[in-house]
C-alpha cells in the first residue's frame, strides 16, 4: 500500500461542516491526516465530517467557533493543541458570502460582516498557526481558500470580492514572512463549487444550466474536486511552492471579453 501523503499531520480546516470544508477534511483524513473540524452553527454537518474522518481510522476533534471572533479564534487553537500537541496543516475555508448589495446601499454592518468573517478570520487563524510553527522550529502548510472573485468584480459583491482580494495579498506577505521557517503560504481560489453557497443552483437545473453557460467546461466543481488539490498543497508534493494562487474554474477566468 502507497504510503499516505499527510501520514499522522493534524489539519485545522476552518468551515469543514459542508462543502469545500467538508470534502477536504475527508479527503485529507484518506491521506493520513487527523482533523480538527470547525464549525460556526451546523453541528449535524461538522458530526457527519467527524464521522467521515473516524471511517478512515483518523483522529477527529470537533469545535464550534465564529471566525470573526478573536478570542473564540484563540480558544479554538488552545483546545487542538490540547488535543494533539500540535498543528501542520491550516486550511482557512470559512466564510461568508457576497450581500448582492450594491455599494451605494451597502450598510456598514454587512461589510463589516464580510470583511470581519473573510479577512479578520483567515488573519486570527493565520496569526496563531505561525506562532504554533515557528515555536516547533517551522515546516507547515498554510492554505487559503479564496475565490475567481479575488480578481473577477461582480457588481452587488463588494463586500466578498473585496475581502477575497484582501486575502490574495495576506496569503503573499506571509509566503515571503515564513518563508525561512519553510512554511509553504498558498491560495485556493475556486469558481463555480456545487456548495451551499450555490444551493439555489443546486435545487434547480434550470438555474445551473444557466449559470455555467459562462464556464468553457460547462458545469460546476464538485467539493471533492477542490479538495483533491488542497491535498496536493497541504502534502509534501508542494513543499517548492509557496505565495502562488490556484485557480481551479473550469476556465471561467480565461473566458471573461469573449465576444466583446
Amino acid at each position: 500500500m502507497a504510503a499516505r501523503r499527510l501520514d499522522g499531520k493534524i489539519a485545522l480546516i476552518t468551515g469543514s461542516d459542508s462543502g469545500i470544508g467538508q470534502a477536504s477534511a475527508v479527503e485529507f483524513a484518506k491521506e493520513g491526516a487527523h482533523v480538527v473540524v470547525n464549525y460556526l452553527s451546523d453541528a449535524d454537518g461538522a458530526d457527519h465530517t467527524r464521522k467521515a474522518v473516524q471511517a478512515e481510522d483518523r483522529r477527529a476533534l470537533v469545535v464550534q467557533c465564529d471566525v470573526s471572533d478573536e478570542s473564540q479564534v484563540e480558544a479554538m487553537f488552545d483546545e487542538a493543541m490540547q488535543a494533539f500537541g500540535t498543528l501542520d496543516i491550516l486550511m482557512n475555508n470559512a466564510g461568508v458570502d457576497a450581500s448582492g448589495t450594491e455599494v451605494a446601499e451597502l450598510s456598514t454592518d454587512v461589510w463589516d460582516k464580510a470583511i470581519r468573517t473573510n479577512v479578520y478570520g483567515y488573519f486570527f487563524c493565520c496569526r496563531r498557526f505561525a506562532q504554533i510553527r515557528t515555536s516547533a522550529g517551522g515546516e507547515g502548510k498554510i492554505i487559503n481558500v479564496t475565490s475567481v472573485h479575488e480578481d473577477i468584480p461582480n457588481a452587488g459583491g463588494a463586500d466578498y470580492d473585496c475581502s477575497k482580494g484582501a486575502i490574495r495579498m495576506l496569503t503573499r506577505t506571509l509566503a515571503l514572512e515564513l518563508a525561512p521557517l519553510k512554511v509553504n503560504v498558498n491560495g485556493l481560489a475556486p469558481g463555480m463549487v456545487l456548495t451551499p453557497f450555490n444551493q439555489a443552483a443546486i435545487d434547480d437545473p434550470k438555474l445551473l444550466e444557466e449559470q455555467v453557460q459562462s464556464i468553457p467546461w460547462k458545469r460546476a466543481a464538485e467539493p471533492s474536486e477542490i479538495a483533491r488539490l488542497a491535498v496536493f498543497l497541504a502534502s509534501p508534493d508542494s513543499d517548492y511552492v509557496t505565495g502562488a494562487t490556484y485557480v481551479m474554474d473550469g476556465g471561467l477566468m480565461r473566458n471573461l471579453g469573449q465576444g466583446a
